[in-house]
């Protein structure tokens, strides 16, 4: 009875692992027709995108105004010299340690 048992779990194992290998092969849900032809879907998704030869007009004014961009830019400069001296300042921060033993320990 175990040797028939065996060949049993040997078959099923044979037929699982080749409908996995074979159910890779297989088509997309999304690309059976469940209504009219299946390149009529195809056709429709393409439209909403740009060709790749197709670019915008270039603008003829900035987007930003060059008075805000400089006080963009300002402020984005103040911004960093103050995380870093924060981070300067902090005793945990690994850029600070030398790789020296410290003394308080």
């Amino acid at each position: 009875m175990s040797v028939y048992r065996g060949k049993r779990l040997l078959v099923g194992g044979a037929l699982l692992l080749s409908a996995l290998a074979l159910g890779g092969c297989s088509t997309s849900v999304a690309d059976l027709p469940l209504f009219g032809n299946a390149s009529d879907t195809h056709t429709k998704d393409a439209g909403g995108y740009l060709p790749v030869e197709n670019l915008p007009p270039n603008r003829d004014e900035a987007v930003i105004a060059p008075d805000d961009q400089a006080q963009i830019k300002a402020e984005l400069l103040a911004a960093r010299d103050r995380q870093a001296s924060i981070a300067a300042k902090d005793p945990n921060n690994p850029a600070n340690q030398s790789g020296q033993p410290n003394p308080s320990r």
